[in-house]
């Protein structure tokens, strides 16, 4: 025990300061794509055919990017020759509307939070069930990755439980395989009302790289009502914690930089 509270002691602090600092990131990270229409040569096709899933198209109006389709390969941005698609290093990601993810050059709508009564309801305390529809075990691991003190999901009131009959709502990844439908389906029945229900990820958005494919459904809502949608392939952990603080209104309206 007393080695286990030395090492503690060496370690120090380990949780972060977000959401009241900007979170530091790792330099490979990818974030929010951002288009440039007036960069875009008229009749180029470069970053639509090097999309594996068809999330970006181009045509005389300029560049349209499905975010719920992308992978975040950086194929598209690599494939243009006049840079008219870059990638950030901006984490907010998560909207409510499925619409809100395409986008065409204009500014994310980001995910606005739940009216009042649902927040009186779940700001403080909000149980999730989690059900993997067959992913891939990516977003998986980011979720799980919540729990440890880095992130200290649980400090927001937060928490996973074991039984939806003991959740507030379910958080899906993965594409909706056949075989997971039904199970899906009588999991989200399970939960109490009023409940809500969390797509994280390509897949559970819209079936990632598996999209039409005879085995998949392309995502949560073929199946059950979506109320928040991550996308990512994976979404960061920092991009998924956002997501669900901006559903409960926990944001600050401008973070500080962090100086440490």
């Amino acid at each position: 025990m007393l080695k286990v509270l030395r090492a503690r002691l060496r370690q120090g602090h380990r949780t972060i300061a977000f959401p009241h600092d900007v979170p530091a990131l790792p330099e490979r990270f990818r974030g929010l794509p951002v288009l440039q229409p007036d960069k875009c040569r008229s009749g180029c096709d470069l970053c639509a055919a090097a999309c594996p899933t068809d999330a970006i198209r181009s045509s005389a109006a300029g560049v349209r990017l499905d975010l719920g389709r992308c992978l975040f390969c950086v194929e598209c941005a690599a494939a243009c020759p006049e840079g008219a698609v870059q990638f950030s290093r901006d984490y907010r990601l998560a909207t409510r509307r499925r619409e809100d993810l395409v986008r065409s050059g204009e500014s994310l709508q980001l995910a606005q939070a739940l009216d009042a009564q649902a927040r009186r309801l779940f700001g403080r305390s909000l149980k999730l069930r989690q059900v993997s529809a067959g992913g891939c075990n990516a977003c998986e691991a980011d979720v799980n990755v919540l729990n440890t003190v880095v992130f200290d999901l649980g400090r927001f009131g937060i928490q996973f439980v074991a039984s939806p009959r003991h959740a507030d709502g379910l958080l899906i990844t993965g594409p909706v395989t056949e075989n997971m439908r039904a199970a899906l389906r009588k999991t989200y029945d399970a939960v109490p009302a009023p409940k809500l229900v969390i797509a994280v990820g390509a897949c559970a958005i819209s079936g990632g790289p598996y999209v039409d494919h005879r085995e998949v459904h392309n995502g949560a809502d073929a199946v059950v009502p979506v109320d928040l949608y991550v996308p990512g392939c994976p979404p960061h952990p920092v991009t998924i914690l956002d997501a669900l603080l901006r559903l409960l209104g926990r944001i600050p309206p401008e973070p500080r930089v962090s100086g440490r």
